[in-house]
């Protein structure tokens, strides 16, 4: 992610980055003890981020320096997201963790009973998050109490986006789905080609989403009609973030796409305004751990990081 002229990444190589966003000059490298899959999330100054060592990292954004390490037990491919003062983040060890943002005190643990690699998204004093073998849940932000569970068919990779009291998440049984958010009940689901692992965003009544089918999908967020479909050349994992009318995606064909969204205006919903990233649309988009080009793709109004594209039209 990008904050304050500074990009923020992490690396195989077990290292949290810091770079110049201008000259791409490294600022500071961060070490912790294993591969570093979750994406940075930065709010006042400290980064958080997790790590395949097993710990969630707040680390000083100016300098480098650690402030606190907090062990999970498994490794964090998951993003974290900061509300209200408190760090949220899955890890493989079957918990979600809610942890104080400036001490690092664990202040509740929800157990899934499956892996959390969905990077959790908090509205209205309510976390979604979805568990790796078929439910997507809802946790009371305050007392990790469980507000409900939906089952899908198949893994819940994707990160949850919130959007006019309705929860979007893909899974891995090729659907993508709507559900009330304070219900839990099913409002529609929308089949795609294949498995459906990317992170959904919303943008004017409608959801643009990938799928390991190589599409990206433009889905009516009322209906869940589809309005249109582009085909990249290979998968699409990454996350789409929509500004100013362009949405823009990475596909496993090497590929950043520029699209014409369709609809006017940018990403809102939970994932931009208060997603993993814990910033505003005007600052990140953040989606969850992802794969090739673009994964969680950085929405800097669309600001002069976006290093290659290809314009396109969405076909029917």
């Amino acid at each position: 992610m990008v904050s304050d002229g500074t990009v923020f990444v992490g690396s195989n190589d077990g290292n949290l980055y810091a770079v110049d966003a201008a000259t791409g000059e490294q600022e500071w490298a961060f070490e912790t003890g294993d591969a570093v899959r979750s994406s940075p999330t930065v709010v006042e100054g400290t980064v958080f981020v997790g790590s395949e060592d097993a710990d969630l990292y707040a680390v000083d954004a100016a300098t480098g320096e650690q402030e606190w390490a907090f062990e999970t037990g498994d490794a964090v491919n998951s993003s974290p997201t900061v509300a209200e003062g408190t760090v949220f983040v899955g890890s493989w060890g079957t918990n979600l963790y809610a942890v104080d943002a400036a001490t690092g005190e664990q202040e509740w643990v929800f157990r899934t009973g499956q892996p959390v690699a969905s990077s959790p998204t908090v509205a209205e004093g309510t976390v979604f998050v979805g568990g790796y073998g078929s439910r997507l849940y809802a946790v009371d932000a305050v007392t990790g109490e469980q507000q409900w569970a939906f089952e899908t068919g198949q893994w819940v990779y994707s990160s949850p986006t919130v959007s006019d009291g309705t929860v979007f998440v893909g899974s891995g049984d090729n659907t993508l789905y709507a559900v009330d958010a304070a219900t839990g009940e099913k409002q529609w689901a929308f089949e795609a080609g294949d498995w459906v692992d990317s992170s959904p965003t919303v943008a004017r009544g409608t959801v643009f989403v990938g799928s390991e089918d190589a599409d990206l999908y433009a889905v009516d967020a009322a209906t869940g009609e589809q309005e249109w479909a582009f085909e990249t050349g290979h998968w699409v994992h990454s996350s789409p973030t929509v500004s100013d009318g362009t949405v823009f995606v990475g596909s496993g064909d090497n590929t950043l796409y520029a699209l014409d969204a369709g609809v006017s205006g940018s990403s809102d919903g939970s994932r931009v305004m208060q997603g993993p990233s814990g910033q505003s649309a005007a600052t990140t988009s953040a989606g969850g751990p992802g794969f090739g080009v673009a994964a969680g793709l950085t929405s800097l109004g669309a600001a002069g990081y976006l290093l290659s594209s290809r314009a396109g039209e969405g076909d029917d």
